[in-house]
Protein backbone atom coordinates (compact mmCIF):
# COMPACT_ATOMS: atom_id res chain seq x y z
CA UNK A 1 0.00 0.00 0.00
CA UNK A 2 1.33 3.40 -1.04
CA UNK A 3 0.98 6.67 0.85
CA UNK A 4 -0.48 9.01 -1.79
CA UNK A 5 -1.51 11.97 0.33
CA UNK A 6 -0.69 13.71 3.61
CA UNK A 7 -2.24 17.17 3.78
CA UNK A 8 -3.55 19.46 6.54
CA UNK A 9 -7.20 18.90 7.37
CA UNK A 10 -8.92 22.25 6.64
CA UNK A 11 -11.45 21.56 9.41
CA UNK A 12 -8.79 20.83 12.04
CA UNK A 13 -5.36 22.33 11.42
CA UNK A 14 -3.63 20.03 13.91
CA UNK A 15 -4.83 17.00 11.91
CA UNK A 16 -3.59 15.49 8.65
CA UNK A 17 -5.68 13.87 5.91
CA UNK A 18 -4.01 10.54 5.20
CA UNK A 19 -4.54 9.09 1.72
CA UNK A 20 -3.56 5.52 0.84
CA UNK A 21 -3.57 4.22 -2.74
CA UNK A 22 -5.34 7.46 -3.77
CA UNK A 23 -8.22 6.79 -1.40
CA UNK A 24 -8.89 8.64 1.83
CA UNK A 25 -7.73 6.61 4.82
CA UNK A 26 -8.43 8.87 7.83
CA UNK A 27 -7.95 12.29 9.38
CA UNK A 28 -5.44 11.81 12.19
CA UNK A 29 -3.64 14.04 14.73
CA UNK A 30 -0.41 15.37 13.28
CA UNK A 31 1.41 14.76 16.57
CA UNK A 32 0.62 11.02 16.38
CA UNK A 33 2.01 10.82 12.83
CA UNK A 34 5.27 12.63 13.51
CA UNK A 35 7.28 9.55 14.51
CA UNK A 36 6.03 7.28 11.70
CA UNK A 37 8.38 8.70 9.01
CA UNK A 38 5.66 8.78 6.38
CA UNK A 39 6.75 9.70 2.82
CA UNK A 40 4.34 10.40 -0.01
CA UNK A 41 4.86 7.96 -2.87
CA UNK A 42 6.54 5.35 -0.67
CA UNK A 43 5.16 1.97 0.32
CA UNK A 44 3.88 1.87 3.89
CA UNK A 45 5.62 -0.82 6.01
CA UNK A 46 3.25 -3.29 7.65
CA UNK A 47 4.01 -2.16 11.26
CA UNK A 48 3.35 1.46 10.25
CA UNK A 49 0.14 0.48 8.48
CA UNK A 50 -1.02 -1.31 11.63
CA UNK A 51 -0.26 1.79 13.69
CA UNK A 52 -2.21 3.95 11.26
CA UNK A 53 -5.18 1.62 11.63
CA UNK A 54 -4.91 1.79 15.42
CA UNK A 55 -4.90 5.60 15.27
CA UNK A 56 -7.89 5.57 12.93
CA UNK A 57 -9.80 3.27 15.31
CA UNK A 58 -9.00 5.54 18.25
CA UNK A 59 -10.12 8.61 16.32
CA UNK A 60 -13.38 6.93 15.30
CA UNK A 61 -14.13 5.88 18.89
CA UNK A 62 -13.25 9.36 20.17
CA UNK A 63 -15.60 11.05 17.71
CA UNK A 64 -18.39 8.60 18.53
CA UNK A 65 -17.86 9.37 22.22
CA UNK A 66 -18.04 13.11 21.54
CA UNK A 67 -21.32 12.67 19.66
CA UNK A 68 -22.80 10.63 22.50
CA UNK A 69 -21.75 13.22 25.10
CA UNK A 70 -23.19 16.01 22.98
CA UNK A 71 -26.60 14.34 23.26
CA UNK A 72 -26.40 13.77 27.02
CA UNK A 73 -23.92 13.09 29.83
CA UNK A 74 -22.67 9.55 30.45
CA UNK A 75 -20.69 7.71 33.09
CA UNK A 76 -17.46 6.21 31.73
CA UNK A 77 -18.61 2.59 32.08
CA UNK A 78 -21.91 3.29 30.36
CA UNK A 79 -20.25 5.17 27.48
CA UNK A 80 -17.73 2.34 27.05
CA UNK A 81 -20.58 -0.17 26.88
CA UNK A 82 -22.32 1.90 24.21
CA UNK A 83 -19.18 2.20 22.11
CA UNK A 84 -18.63 -1.56 22.35
CA UNK A 85 -22.17 -2.07 21.09
CA UNK A 86 -21.21 0.03 18.06
CA UNK A 87 -18.33 -2.43 17.53
CA UNK A 88 -15.42 -0.07 18.14
CA UNK A 89 -12.29 -2.05 19.20
CA UNK A 90 -11.95 -2.23 23.02
CA UNK A 91 -8.35 -0.95 23.05
CA UNK A 92 -9.31 2.04 20.90
CA UNK A 93 -12.27 2.79 23.16
CA UNK A 94 -10.09 2.88 26.27
CA UNK A 95 -7.66 5.34 24.70
CA UNK A 96 -10.53 7.49 23.43
CA UNK A 97 -12.15 7.56 26.87
CA UNK A 98 -8.85 8.61 28.45
CA UNK A 99 -8.72 11.50 25.98
CA UNK A 100 -12.25 12.54 26.90
CA UNK A 101 -11.37 12.30 30.59
CA UNK A 102 -8.24 14.42 30.14
CA UNK A 103 -10.29 17.04 28.29
CA UNK A 104 -12.73 17.24 31.21
CA UNK A 105 -15.60 15.87 29.13
CA UNK A 106 -16.01 12.67 31.13
CA UNK A 107 -16.38 12.89 34.92
CA UNK A 108 -18.27 10.22 36.85
CA UNK A 109 -18.56 12.31 40.03
CA UNK A 110 -20.01 15.33 38.23
CA UNK A 111 -22.29 13.10 36.16
CA UNK A 112 -23.60 11.36 39.28
CA UNK A 113 -24.44 14.61 41.08
CA UNK A 114 -26.24 16.06 38.06
CA UNK A 115 -28.11 12.83 37.41
CA UNK A 116 -29.22 12.46 41.04
CA UNK A 117 -30.45 16.06 41.22
CA UNK A 118 -32.45 15.77 37.99
CA UNK A 119 -34.07 12.44 38.84
CA UNK A 120 -34.80 13.39 42.46
CA UNK A 121 -37.02 16.19 41.18
CA UNK A 122 -38.95 13.54 39.26
CA UNK A 123 -39.78 11.61 42.41
CA UNK A 124 -36.99 9.06 42.69
CA UNK A 125 -35.83 8.21 46.18
CA UNK A 126 -32.22 7.81 47.40
CA UNK A 127 -32.12 4.01 47.06
CA UNK A 128 -33.39 4.15 43.47
CA UNK A 129 -30.93 6.90 42.58
CA UNK A 130 -28.00 4.90 43.93
CA UNK A 131 -29.21 1.76 42.17
CA UNK A 132 -29.52 3.60 38.85
CA UNK A 133 -26.03 5.07 39.17
CA UNK A 134 -24.54 1.69 40.01
CA UNK A 135 -26.20 0.23 36.90
CA UNK A 136 -24.38 2.86 34.83
CA UNK A 137 -21.03 1.85 36.29
CA UNK A 138 -20.57 4.58 38.88
CA UNK A 139 -18.69 3.33 41.95
CA UNK A 140 -20.89 2.88 45.04
CA UNK A 141 -18.91 5.40 47.13
CA UNK A 142 -19.19 8.00 44.38
CA UNK A 143 -22.91 7.25 43.88
CA UNK A 144 -23.77 7.51 47.57
CA UNK A 145 -21.87 10.76 48.00
CA UNK A 146 -23.44 12.20 44.85
CA UNK A 147 -26.96 11.44 46.09
CA UNK A 148 -26.28 13.04 49.48
CA UNK A 149 -24.68 16.08 47.86
CA UNK A 150 -27.37 16.62 45.25
CA UNK A 151 -30.31 16.23 47.66
CA UNK A 152 -28.72 18.68 50.09
CA UNK A 153 -27.83 21.17 47.36
CA UNK A 154 -31.34 21.12 45.91
CA UNK A 155 -33.03 21.25 49.32
CA UNK A 156 -34.87 17.98 48.75
CA UNK A 157 -35.97 16.16 51.93
CA UNK A 158 -36.69 12.47 51.12
CA UNK A 159 -39.38 12.40 53.83
CA UNK A 160 -41.23 15.30 52.21
CA UNK A 161 -40.73 13.83 48.75
CA UNK A 162 -42.16 10.42 49.66
CA UNK A 163 -45.13 12.06 51.37
CA UNK A 164 -46.00 14.19 48.33
CA UNK A 165 -45.58 11.23 45.99
CA UNK A 166 -47.64 8.96 48.22
CA UNK A 167 -50.50 11.45 48.49
CA UNK A 168 -50.67 11.83 44.71
CA UNK A 169 -50.56 8.08 44.09
CA UNK A 170 -53.10 7.39 46.84
CA UNK A 171 -55.62 9.63 45.08
CA UNK A 172 -55.13 7.63 41.89
CA UNK A 173 -55.80 4.39 43.82
CA UNK A 174 -58.76 5.74 45.80
CA UNK A 175 -61.31 3.39 44.18
CA UNK A 176 -59.50 0.25 45.36
CA UNK A 177 -60.17 -1.60 48.63
CA UNK A 178 -57.97 -0.31 51.50
CA UNK A 179 -55.78 -3.44 51.70
CA UNK A 180 -55.16 -3.48 47.96
CA UNK A 181 -54.53 0.27 47.91
CA UNK A 182 -51.98 -0.03 50.71
CA UNK A 183 -50.18 -2.93 49.02
CA UNK A 184 -49.96 -1.19 45.66
CA UNK A 185 -48.91 2.12 47.18
CA UNK A 186 -46.15 0.40 49.16
CA UNK A 187 -44.86 -1.40 46.06
CA UNK A 188 -44.93 1.85 44.07
CA UNK A 189 -42.89 3.74 46.67
CA UNK A 190 -40.38 0.89 46.97
CA UNK A 191 -39.85 0.93 43.20
CA UNK A 192 -39.24 4.66 43.40
CA UNK A 193 -36.41 4.00 45.83
CA UNK A 194 -37.67 5.18 49.20
CA UNK A 195 -36.79 3.52 52.50
CA UNK A 196 -39.11 1.12 54.33
CA UNK A 197 -39.35 3.21 57.50
CA UNK A 198 -40.26 6.35 55.53
CA UNK A 199 -42.84 4.41 53.53
CA UNK A 200 -44.49 2.91 56.63
CA UNK A 201 -44.69 6.30 58.32
CA UNK A 202 -46.31 8.06 55.40
CA UNK A 203 -48.76 5.26 54.65
CA UNK A 204 -49.83 5.09 58.29
CA UNK A 205 -50.38 8.85 58.13
CA UNK A 206 -52.51 8.52 55.02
Amino acid sequence: MILTGLAPDPRRLDYRLVEVDRGRFASLPAADLADLELRIGAEIPEPVLQRLQELADIEAAHRAGLRALARRAHARFDLRRRLLQKQHPPAAIDVALDRLLSAGLLDDARFAVDYAAAKAFRGRGPARLIRDLLAQGVERRVAEEAVRTSLAAEGIDPADAVRALAEKRARQLAALPPAVRKRRLTAFLVRRGFQGSDIRAVIDGL
